[in-house]
């Protein structure tokens, strides 16, 4: 029997889960297809750690681990879900949720002192930031909107904020001595095995990370960003947002990086509150409480301190004299800075673009904005967006063409900033990269407090990137621009291979470019203002950035896309798009008992995980996705996708809709009449009883939920929540 491994993951999209899981076990019976379900959530990861501290019953598998293994087989097929790319904040909280519901785990050590908590430390960070995606990413992405989605917003467009020409939004960037200027980057001529390592000015040289296993034509990339100069360019944009009389903000990526952005957050907190820290840092300090945590968690913890209040009107004294922050939310006081984790540029430089270039301000009113982003890498993207729509106003969801995305990550390609190849300097000196014969391949001089990091990228992940975006060009008949900056030291190396390696394949009557990411964003919104389609070839973070930006201007939500990775091997991981707004679905669902999650992006990976089955013979799990499709995208023309407010359809209402539109285009298809008549009376069963189920549902809603547990909800009381109405249950029993 075939199997589908679906991913419980966490926050709204696994509460989701309990209510269309049911729903696709049931279709995907009818035709031989197994649905397991595999737990990844951030509880899930952090109880396998542990299993020496739990009881026998509490024990669970490494399910992370297992789905890695699998996805480098033929017979791989996995439906991802958005996961916690958790933040530290994010990561104890779970902690303490876990340890409240009998779970003994350790607590996690700031400052480990043995042994013990050194190991205990290093096994909690392995969950810490994007822990999930790079194993389980085998393959490269083909990331897209579906011809039902775009049809969809053109008929239904978002709305846009309208943009003046005398707006004041603009993006701050270092430039120099940033990740960016300071890139160092080499090809390896064979495989080997290096070894980085610190330098002291005294001569000490003491093993940052060894045996680091390369392979012959691996890209390796080091590079450092400078504190000194960091901290003298954040104090710049404080002074530059107050005498604009713009809203101040910064937008990092403190849970892919998750190493070193959090540390960068904390110097932007420093630079905002310097007298805070002149006068305080040491007390903070002491007490553990870290600017790179936010600063939430230091107003939280001010309580314990003997000068807590004295620390708190200073804070609050130096919010009130510095330029007004961007808020996270005014109505509560959360600010840009509060947690580090609240403001992820991929998605907050879209939304402030789409909203006039505005973000929210103290007083609870939109504002022009200073978006300060460190390092220049990219930065300069979000620019000339901006710059555009400050000429040539906002753009048409009811016109704009599409840019979708070819995206290197196959076996943690440009890993930046989130693993064991980042580090906090603590000593002057210099950071050396050398391989087996000693030959030292790359070289910073560093700082104290410096942020030094390296990355690899294989080169099978980029034969396989080069040779999907030529596929993709060639089936869409649309123009490919390879995203890649001559002037930068690791897209010089890319180039040189992808220049190569297009060698290998037909491109003739193709439009293939490359471009820098500056030069490719200008063209490509060029031609969205013509409605006119480009895909986007990037690297892993560009990737992450533009299957952000593009869909949220043209959808309204990045969730919306269509995200293929074809696997290495042979295998297919359909993954359902993003997650940034599940906290908050799931703050009302507990409090009103009704989930606005979308799972659009789960109906458009289903199909294509049927199609994936139906290419190794299984003719009618291809029909399961064919009628699903045309069920989607009745779903959209009809309105029956999660609305807003209590009272309307939610989640649980639009798989509803979802199964009886499904069901009805299975009856009525004529490529499997077997399969027809399977699903005749279930059919006409959900037609019958359409109002009694929607009733049902709705009747729910409006009262608080009991879920057990916001990171590990309790598996009878989430069921019974997400799965309300009996008919509907009942119904779908008799697929089985």
């Amino acid at each position: 029997m075939a199997t589908i491994f679906y991913t419980l993951t966490d926050e709204a999209p696994m509460l989701a889960t309990y209510s269309f899981l049911p729903v696709v076990q049931a279709f995907a019976s009818t035709a031989g297809v197994d649905v397991e379900t595999r737990d990844i959530s951030l509880a899930g990861r952090i109880l396998a750690l542990f299993p020496e501290h739990l009881t026998e019953e509490q024990r669970v598998g490494d399910a992370l681990t297992e789905l890695g293994e699998l996805a480098t087989t033929p017979e791989a097929n996995i439906i991802k879900l958005p996961n916690i790319s958790a933040s530290m904040p994010q990561l104890k909280a779970a902690i303490a949720e876990l340890q409240s519901q009998g779970f003994a785990l350790p607590d996690y050590p700031d400052d480990p002192q043995s042994d013990e908590e050194r190991d205990i430390r290093v096994r909690y960070d392995k969950v810490k930031g994007s822990a999930v995606n790079p194993v389980l990413r085998e393959g490269n992405s083909d990331r897209r909107a579906p011809a039902a989605v775009k049809n969809y917003a053109r008929s239904h467009p978002h709305s846009m904020g309208a943009w003046s020409t005398d707006s004041k939004t603009n993006v701050a960037t270092m430039g120099v001595d940033d990740f960016r200027s300071n890139e160092q980057s080499v090809v390896l001529a064979g495989n080997d095995r290096l070894t980085i390592r610190h330098v002291a000015t005294d001569g000490t040289s003491t093993v940052l990370k060894d045996a680091l296993g390369v392979l012959e034509g691996e890209v390796v990339d080091a590079t450092v960003m400078r504190v000194a100069a960091l901290g003298a360019f954040l104090r710049e944009q404080v002074a530059r947002a107050k005498a604009q009389d713009v809203l101040f903000s910064v937008h990092l990526k403190a849970t892919m990086m998750k190493v070193s952005d959090p540390i960068i957050f904390g110097h932007v907190v420093r630079a905002f509150l310097p007298e805070v820290f002149e006068r305080f840092g040491a007390d903070l300090d002491a007490a553990g409480l870290s600017p790179n945590n936010g600063l939430g968690g230091i107003l939280d913890g001010l309580a314990a301190l003997p000068n807590g209040d004295e620390i708190r009107a200073a804070i609050e004294q130096g919010l009130a004299d510095g330029p007004r922050l961007a808020m996270v939310n005014s109505d509560k006081g959360i600010t840009n800075l509060h947690v580090p984790s609240d403001v992820i540029v991929d998605a907050s430089m879209p939304a402030m673009i789409r909203t006039s270039g505005h973000m929210w301000g103290p007083d609870g009113a939109e504002a022009d904005t200073l978006a300060v982003i460190p390092d220049s890498s990219y930065a300069g993207v979000y620019q000339t967006v901006i710059d555009d729509c400050r000429v040539n106003g906002a753009f048409d969801p009811t016109t704009m063409g599409s840019v979708p995305n070819v995206g290197l990550m196959a076996q943690k390609a440009e890993e930046y900033g989130s693993h064991d190849k980042t580090f906090e300097i603590s000593d002057a000196g210099r950071v050396e990269v050398v391989d087996g014969s000693g030959t030292v391949l790359m070289s910073h001089d560093v700082a104290p407090g410096d942020i030094w990091r390296a990355c690899q990228t294989k080169d099978a992940p980029i034969r396989d990137w080069v040779k999907l975006a030529v596929t993709r060009a060639r089936a869409s008949a649309t123009p490919a621009i390879f995203w890649l900056d001559p002037t930068r030291a690791h897209d010089r190396n890319l180039i040189a291979k992808v220049e190569t390696y297009l060698a290998d394949h037909d491109t003739d009557g193709l439009d293939i470019r490359i471009m820098s990411p500056i030069e490719a964003t200008a063209l490509s919104i060029e031609r969205i203002r013509r409605g006119e389609d480009t895909i986007s070839v990037t690297g892993n973070v560009l990737r992450d950035y533009n299957t952000d930006l593009f869909p949220i201007l043209e959808l309204g939500t990045s969730a919306k896309m269509l995200s293929v990775v074809p696997l290495m091997n042979g295998g297919g991981l359909f993954e359902t798009g993003a997650g940034g707004s599940a906290p908050k679905h799931v703050q009302q669902l507990t409090a009103e008992n009704y989930l606005r999650w979308d799972s659009l992006g789960e109906f458009l990976a289903l199909a294509e995980s049927f199609r994936h089955e139906a290419t190794g013979g299984n003719a009618r799990a291809g029909v399961l996705g064919e009628s699903l499709d045309r069920a989607t995208e009745r779903l959209l023309n009809e309105d029956k996708s999660p609305a807003r407010r209590v009272g309307q359809i939610d989640n649980r209402g639009s798989h509803f809709w979802l199964a009886r539109y499904w069901a009805q285009e299975l009856a009525e298809q004529t490529q499997d009449a077997e399969l027809a008549a399977r699903f005749a009376d279930v059919s006409a069963q959900l037609i019958a009883n359409a109002d009694a189920i929607d009733a049902e549902l709705i009747a729910v809603q409006g009262s608080p939920a009991d879920i057990g547990g916001y990171y590990r909800p309790d598996a009878d009381k989430a069921s019974a929540v997400m799965r309300p109405s009996a008919t509907f249950n009942g119904i779908l029993a008799s697929l089985a």
